[in-house]
Order: structure tokens, then C-alpha cells, then sequence
């Protein structure tokens, strides 16, 4: 165990990674799901109880990685974790009002009479825009160092409202692949919109980050790291034009290739993770606290990388099982 401390900077960048890898799979996971519930006053009586269907074997675990990401902020980086959640006190209280509706609405509807139902379809579809909103703000907030002006709130809200079309933009795409028919086609219509208000929210934030840090500014516009960083907004770009050449085609005979806007979506929020993490790093809090520096005590760190090394392979196992068993078109949600 002494030889794990000896040389012990490796645990603070090792709870790093698994905070933000823990982070980028909640976008992705819980982020469609939320762009369902976005997306849900769009869609027929009978198409709400699809979407619903098509997101409910999964909903539920994909929050956990949220849990998880939280978690590993507080146990790993205490001190990251004081000033983050005290500067994003009410943008966090309101992400946790959002998802307490999503949860009470999405059983209730299920059950409710059908005079009711309505109104439980609406109070879901309020809880992931309440949650999507929150989570861009902090997003926003994040990037400008919690500036509270009101300029600074503005372009919180402004993010904010672009990443809720980026949950809506990969919550279509995932209908695209679990739906047919009709559904299928608004789908296909709703990515397209959608996918507008994700290229804002990607230059609103790759013009702004170097703009508001100096140290940002350098790190992507000295030479030579100018030309050694070009190929992440060249492959993004590349992407983005994938991904409307084949919303455009879409739908296909024979549903061939319904999975592909899906994927394309997710390498787009990947490389814009890591257009983020390069920008920031090596600061947990910008400018302020350092992922070493914010880091609990290595003996701290090896007890909880031993709890991290048995959870992970589980979460990874069930979340590998669920997808397996659910694959194909979605049904319709019943309690019955």
C-alpha cells in the first residue's frame, strides 16, 4: 500500500477521469431521455405513449450516472465540490425539482384516468425542460467562473436553452432508431430543428471559453497547438454535416441505417467533452482549484477506488444487460 503513496499523483487524475467519463455518459444516456420528455407536446396521444415506452426500461438506470459522477466530485475533490455546488446552489435545486416531476409523472401517467393523462404528459415534458435548462445553466456558469452579473446569467440561460435542443436533437435520434412510421418521420423533422440549436450551443461555447480565460485562449491558439487541436472542431464539423446529409435522406427503405443519427450524435457530444476537459484542465474549478490541489488525502483515494473498481463493472454490466434485452422497436408502456 506505502508504494501506491510513494508517488500519488496518478489518483487525483484517475478520479478525474472517471468523474468526467461518468459525466459525458449521463449526457449521453440521460440526455436523450430528456430530449424525449422535450420532445413529448409534439407528438399525438398515441405517439406519447410510444416515446414514453421507448425511453422506460432505461430512464431510471441512466440517472445513475449522474449519482455517480456527484458522488466522485464530493468523495474525491471535497474542496472542488464546496465551491461548485455553493456558486450552482439554485440551478442544482432546480435540475432536482425537474427530475423529482419527471419520476412522480412518468408513474402517474401510467395510471392516471384518461382526463388526466394530459396533464401528467405535461408535467413530464416541464420536468425535462426544467432539468435540460438547469443543466446547460450550470454548464454556462461553469465556463465564465460562476460570474453572477447579469450578462453572466444571460449567457447562462442562452446555454441552457441550447443544450435542452441538444438532448432534444439526440433525444430524436434515438426515436429515429426505436420507432417506424409516422413517429419515425417527425422524428426525423425534429432532428433537423434541433440540430440548429446544438450547432449555437457548440460556437457559443468554443467562441466564449478562450474569450473569458487568457490561459484558455493560449492553449488552443499557440503554435503549435493550433494545428495539432484542429482536428477535433474539424471532425466535429464533419459530423454535424454527416448528421444533416443523413437526416435529409431519412427515413430509409426498410429502416436501413436508423441507428446511424444516433451514433453521429454521440461523437458529436464526445468531442465537445473533450474540446471542454482540454480546455480546463489542469483546473477541477477555472482558474481557482487545480485537480490535485482540490484532491482528499491518497489514502482517502485508494479506499475509494476500490469501491469505484466494484461498482463500475456492475454499472457497466447492468446497463449492457438492459440495452441488450430492450433492443429493437419500442412498445408501449404498460402496467398492466
Amino acid at each position: 500500500m506505502s508504494i501506491l503513496f510513494e508517488n500519488a499523483a496518478w489518483l487525483p487524475l484517475t478520479f478525474a477521469f472517471l468523474m468526467g467519463f461518468a459525466m459525458l455518459v449521463y449526457a449521453v444516456l440521460d440526455g436523450y431521455d430528456l430530449g424525449v420528455g422535450i420532445l413529448l407536446r409534439q407528438a399525438t396521444d398515441t405517439e406519447k405513449d410510444r416515446m414514453i415506452g421507448s425511453i422506460g426500461p432505461f430512464w431510471d438506470a441512466n440517472e445513475t450516472w449522474l449519482v455517480l459522477g456527484v458522488g466522485l466530485l464530493l468523495v474525491a475533490f471535497p474542496a472542488a465540490h464546496g465551491v461548485i455546488l455553493s456558486s450552482l446552489y439554485l440551478p442544482v435545486a432546480v435540475m432536482l425539482i425537474g427530475l423529482i416531476l419527471r419520476g412522480v409523472a412518468f408513474d402517474f401517467r401510467a395510471k392516471a384516468k384518461i382526463d388526466h393523462k394530459e396533464r401528467w404528459n405535461n408535467v413530464f415534458f416541464a420536468g425535462s425542460l426544467l432539468a435540460a435548462v438547469s443543466q446547460g445553466y450550470m454548464l454556462g456558469s461553469y465556463i465564465l467562473g460562476f460570474d453572477s452579473s447579469p450578462a453572466g446569467v444571460a449567457f447562462s440561460l442562452l446555454v441552457g436553452v441550447c443544450i435542452a435542443a441538444g438532448y432534444s436533437l439526440i433525444g430524436a435520434c434515438w426515436l429515429i432508431m426505436k420507432t417506424e412510421g409516422a413517429l419515425q418521420a417527425k422524428s426525423v423533422q425534429w432532428a433537423r430543428y434541433s440540430l440548429w440549436g446544438t450547432m449555437l450551443a457548440i460556437a457559443l461555447i468554443s467562441i466564449s471559453t478562450p474569450l473569458v480565460s487568457e490561459r484558455i485562449f493560449e492553449k488552443w491558439f499557440s503554435f503549435p497547438n493550433i494545428v495539432l487541436l484542429a482536428p477535433i472542431p474539424v471532425i466535429t464539423l464533419s459530423l454535424i454535416t454527416a448528421l444533416e446529409v443523413m437526416l435529409r435522406q431519412m427515413p430509409k427503405p426498410e429502416d436501413r441505417w436508423n441507428w446511424v443519427p444516433f451514433i453521429l450524435t454521440i461523437g458529436i457530444f464526445i468531442l465537445c467533452f473533450h474540446g471542454l476537459a482540454y480546455s480546463f484542465y489542469p483546473y477541477i474549478v477555472p482558474d481557482q482549484l487545480t485537480i490535485v490541489d482540490s484532491a482528499s488525502a491518497p489514502e482517502s483515494l485508494v479506499i475509494i477506488l476500490v469501491g469505484a473498481l466494484v461498482v463500475l463493472p456492475v454499472l457497466f454490466g447492468y446497463t449492457i444487460l438492459a440495452y441488450k434485452i430492450f433492443h429493437g422497436k419500442a412498445k408501449d408502456l404498460s402496467y398492466d
